[in-house]
């Protein structure tokens, strides 16, 4: 036999955790020490992150709604007003959840901006000139980031209340 699974039955014997129990273990006390450090949301708190989503989610929307009625054209055609309105309510309607630090706002743009750096991550691979190169990096590395800052944010606004908080 291995002196690995010699090892092993050792451990199993004499009752001691596995290296994956371990590990377990430690991510498990990671996480409870990272719950424990947020603080919850102040009753009409807005984490800055979140308004910048929601400032975001607004002006993508507008300039969407702005430049249909500007007659802005996507490969020669304008674009379907029923796609314009959908995208740009939807938009409205995140930056409106953001604002208001509702959840589900942020986990709207969560999502939207996940769209964003797949579809520009594919976009980077057919990249034709420097300047689509540097777009396509702006919008995943911007994407990314906000992303990235918005998962603290969405981990305060889920929290319960703790026991004895005054709300």
């Amino acid at each position: 036999r291995s002196s690995r699974k010699r090892r092993k039955q050792r451990q199993r014997a004499a009752g001691e955790p596995s290296t994956m129990a371990r590990g377990y273990a430690r991510g498990r006390a990671k996480d409870e020490a990272a719950r424990a450090a947020l603080e919850p949301l102040a009753e009409g708190e807005r984490p800055g992150i979140v308004t910048v989503a929601a400032v975001i989610a607004f002006a993508l929307g507008a300039a969407n709604l702005i430049s249909y009625l500007a007659g802005v054209e996507v490969q020669g055609e304008q674009p379907a007003f029923s796609g314009i309105l959908v995208y740009s309510g939807l938009m409205f309607t995140v930056a409106y959840g953001c604002f208001r630090a509702r959840y589900w706002g942020v986990l709207g743009m969560q999502a939207m901006l996940a769209l964003a750096i797949l579809i520009f991550g594919v976009l980077l691979t057919r990249a034709e000139s420097v300047v689509a190169l540097l777009i396509a990096l702006a919008v995943i590395g911007g994407a990314g980031t906000v992303f990235w800052k918005l998962v603290k944010a969405m981990a305060r606004i889920q929290m319960p209340e703790r026991p004895g908080a005054d709300r």
